[in-house]
């Protein structure tokens, strides 16, 4: 009954947790050629006192201690075309900030961990049933969801942030009558359709000529996904035209309540010991070099 009800609810839980196909597919190539780049020429990074390395952890909240697991091995499953989170590199290693998390997780554990390639609509019905212990793919954290899949503390939110040309003193305060460039039917433009009615918002079809506008000066602002605008900023194709100004917008009503590993519910031994390997992976810094080795400029 439990893998029925995986299987009818499968199709809704793609929806909500990827973008549309061809915008999502246009944004992993975006993503994904700036990755490959940064791998073979590093992308124009900010230094590390620059990087706001984030912190979703509640440093008073009680959880099992590390050595108290009896946890033997943890299998992880995830996809291999989620730049930067997880993905194939030119020779054809599976990694991302995801994969790398995993191993990080299972190293504070002391226990050996697996990460097996899966499609993305089998993950959750991988992750409850006896083939994997654990999904780290960016599996929206929605009502329906969590109905299938107990979720850990959630490691990484994904945040909308404006883009300004550099030398132009505009701040985000002074977005009342800017022109501010996104990209059509997206989540981006809803929320600025709320929260910045007074700005003169212009739709563009995809990044590319959203990006565009900006550069040429047709737009003021450009509002969008900190991963992406991250990777454009650091990349060639920005040329150094741009920088981050204000934010970053958080709002979980549109843009989500971030990323969680999806774990069966029926082992809640692995849930706290989980979170405790993320608490301990962040104490120790080794989080930090991992989200610095991935956006080397950083989203928040």
């Amino acid at each position: 009954m439990r893998r029925r009800r995986i299987r009818q609810l499968l199709p809704m839980l793609r929806r909500q947790s990827r973008q549309s196909d061809s915008h999502a597919g246009a944004l992993s190539a975006v993503i994904l050629t700036g990755l490959l780049l940064a791998i073979s020429t590093p992308l124009a990074a900010q230094s590390a006192d620059e990087v706001v390395v984030p912190n979703f952890w509640n440093q008073t909240q009680r959880t099992v201690a590390i050595g108290e697991t009896d946890i033997d091995v943890i299998r992880f499953v995830t996809t291999d075309d989620y730049p930067p989170f997880n993905f194939v590199d030119p020779s054809d290693r599976l990694i991302g900030f995801n994969v790398d998390l995993a191993r990080a997780i299972c190293e504070a554990l002391g226990i050996p961990c697996t990460i097996q390639v899966r499609p993305f609509d089998d993950l959750l019905t991988t992750a409850v049933g006896d083939r994997a212990d654990a999904a780290i793919a960016g599996i929206a954290i929605t009502q329906a969801t969590r109905q299938l899949v107990a979720f850990s503390d959630v490691y990484l939110r994904l945040p909308a942030r404006f883009v300004v040309r550099r030398g132009l003193p505009l701040e985000v305060e002074d977005v009342a009558g800017r022109e501010v460039a996104v990209v059509e039917g997206t989540a981006h433009e809803a929320y600025l359709e709320a929260f910045f009615p007074t700005a003169e918002i212009i739709p563009f079809a995809d990044d590319r000529a959203a990006q565009n506008a900006l550069r040429s000066g047709e737009a003021d602002y450009l509002f969008g996904d900190g991963v992406s605008l991250s990777f454009w900023l650091g990349g060639s194709t920005a040329g150094n035209c741009c920088q981050f100004t204000g934010g970053p917008y958080l709002e979980s009503a549109f843009f989500g309540q971030g990323m969680a590993i999806a774990l069966d519910p029926g082992q809640p031994g692995l849930v706290a010991a989980v979170n405790a390997a993320l608490r301990s992976v962040h104490a120790s810094g080794e989080y930090a070099a991992i989200y610095l080795r991935y956006f080397p400029i950083g989203i928040y």
